[in-house]
């Protein structure tokens, strides 16, 4: 278009000309008429200009907002609209009829409402909105915009059914009419580029808070009207904080039920700091590929935290996992398919699920635990403090609950299960010194040293509650001798409280040396019972690190006790 500077150079021109002295007067008057005429169309063609831009800014605000209001169903306003024309002159525009003419559009403040519901949050928020257009292509029946770039946007999913539907049947009619002849037309956007966006997904109940994610970017490519769009996006996850990336397929949009848009892809999760969460750290990396609508989503992936552990215990071991999840995208509750773990050496399956349940303003996990074969060590260097104390096998099977966390996890954790331990032995000398007496003993051997690093199984049930694990029934076995015990363990104080039996296969004087083991002969029978040798009440006390065992005065009848093929019951 003519601006001021080639005005300017006009101007200069025909001053330099009417100024020459070789100019007559005759040619100084077309001269003069050349100018004014010059001037005239300077004055037409911005006047030209400027109605150009008053109908091209109305019409591409029409189009914008009718585009909008039919491809997603709902009321749409927009604040702000404003266009710059293309540097053009205005005698080009009209030859070429904007053929190749690139208008630049800005706008602001544009809103989605859902059909009569000013009461919901809007199906989308834009700050701020830019895009080009070919000025040629405006008016035809396809339009095709290249880019479309979005800052500051705010998407709100409604629960799965509950997206309102108000307008009456003729009201309907009446929109589907006017779609039907929207097809004689079309919009194709060909690339969506949007920059710091919040997806929030809406729950049934008002009164929990919803799901929200960041959308640091997000890029869509579209492949036609209708027709699914390839997106690359990176969205910071708030808790535990990392990147997600993602890649994949979105839509086409459901503008009757948002919550039903498909969408396919892959991610990968980097750097999760899960020191965020009571009780646990470590940090966390995923990829996996999902499927589904923003309402139910199914992903299958693997994750590594290579540094995982227990605050409570500070021991990092590593944990691997391949998983297939199931996520509700109203409630964001997940549903576990068996997981695949390893922590350590240690495989273990896991399924279950995350959950809100009603009133709860947190969620609760509920897990199915299955060890077939684990590495004792891996579980007590993730447990204790310090060194294990112990090694040998473990098979377990255990309910694993964590209700809505207030607190450390240590305090929350629910535990219901049974374990058996197998080729076990204690790895700190004082207590291993204790087991192997014990089997000498048992086996009325009391100073054969060549009865040495024995090796013990032990079974039992347990529930843990408040930090305190119960066990209902404990079996301990090594060569010789084996004890049944039931009572319970408090983690927080480190204190023990059992009481049980002891059965030993060698007869109580068997058990000592020297004139002890003559002088106990005569009352070998009254502690011979039930098929064993030896049969004690006894009880222990004390702390994990410093066990203290002795005779139960006050043991009650009942017990049952296996030793090596031979049963004691009293």
């Amino acid at each position: 278009m003519w601006n001021s500077t080639r005005f300017q150079e006009v101007s200069q021109w025909l001053q330099s000309c009417l100024s020459s002295r070789d100019v007559s007067f005759k040619n100084r008057r077309w001269l003069m008429a050349a100018g004014l005429l010059f001037g005239l169309i300077v004055i037409s063609m911005g006047v030209l200009t400027s109605i150009l831009k008053k109908r091209y800014e109305p019409y591409i605000r029409d189009q914008a907002i009718t585009y909008l209001r039919e491809r997603f169903d709902s009321e749409v306003e927009l604040a702000d609209l404003h266009i710059r024309m293309p540097r053009i002159s205005t005698l080009r525009l009209l030859l070429t009829g904007g053929r190749g003419s690139v208008a630049e559009v800005d706008g602001g403040g544009l809103f989605l409402r859902y059909l009569g519901r000013r009461d919901l949050p809007p199906m989308f928020a834009i700050k701020a909105f830019h895009f080009y257009v070919d000025l040629a292509l405006l008016f035809g029946k396809n339009k095709t915009v290249p880019l479309v770039q979005l800052d500051g946007m705010e998407i709100y999913v409604p629960p799965k059914g509950e997206r309102p539907v108000l307008t009456s049947s003729a009201q309907r009619q009446g929109q589907e009419a006017s779609k039907q002849r929207s097809t004689a037309s079309s919009v194709v956007i060909e690339e969506v580029l949007i920059t710091d966006a919040t997806l929030v997904i809406l729950p049934r109940d008002q009164s929990r808070i919803p799901l929200s994610f960041d959308i640091r970017r997000l890029r869509l490519e579209s492949a036609g009207k209708d027709i699914s769009m390839n997106y690359d996006a990176e969205l910071t996850n708030p808790k535990p904080p990392g990147l997600i990336r993602s890649q994949g397929k979105f839509g086409p949009w459901a503008a009757d039920g948002p919550g039903d848009t498909p969408l396919v892809g892959s991610y990968t999760f980097e750097n999760a700091d899960l020191s965020v969460f009571h009780g646990i750290g470590g940090i966390l990396n995923s990829t996996g590929r999902f499927e589904g609508t923003l309402d139910n989503i199914r992903a299958r992936g693997q994750a590594s935290i290579q540094d995982f552990r227990l605050k409570s215990s500070g021991n990092p071991v590593p944990l691997t996992t391949s998983f297939e999840v199931q996520v509700d995208g109203t409630n964001g509750n997940t549903l576990l398919s068996p997981v695949q773990a390893t922590l350590g050496t240690t495989h273990f399956t896991t399924s279950g699920a995350v959950i809100k349940r009603e009133k709860k303003a947190r969620r609760t996990i509920s897990l199915n635990v299955s060890m077939s074969n684990g590495n004792l060590k891996d579980l007590l260097r993730l447990g204790v403090k310090g060194q294990p104390s112990m090694e040998g096998r473990i098979s377990m099977i255990t309910k694993i609950e964590i209700p809505p966390l207030t607190g450390p996890v240590k305090e929350k954790l629910l535990l219901d299960g049974r374990f058996e331990l197998s080729q076990s032995k204690f790895l700190k000398s004082s207590m291993q010194d204790q087991i192997d007496s014990l089997s000498r003993r048992g086996q009325g051997e009391p100073n054969n040293r060549e009865i040495d690093e024995v090796v013990s199984n032990m079974t039992g049930t347990f529930k843990l509650e408040d930090q305190v694990i119960t066990f209902p029934g404990l079996s301990f076995n090594v060569p010789g001798a084996a004890v049944q015990l039931a009572g319970d363990y408090d983690l927080g104080a480190d204190r023990l409280n059992f009481r049980g039996v002891l059965a030993l296969r060698a007869k109580v004087s068997q058990t000592m040396t020297g004139w002890k083991r003559w002088a106990l002969k005569p009352v070998d029978p009254l502690f011979a019972k039930n098929g064993a040798g030896t049969f004690l009440h006894v009880r222990v006390e004390g702390s994990s690190q410093n066990p203290k065992f002795g005779l139960d005065r006050r043991g009650k009848n009942g017990a049952e006790v296996q030793v090596h093929g031979f049963a004691a019951q009293q």
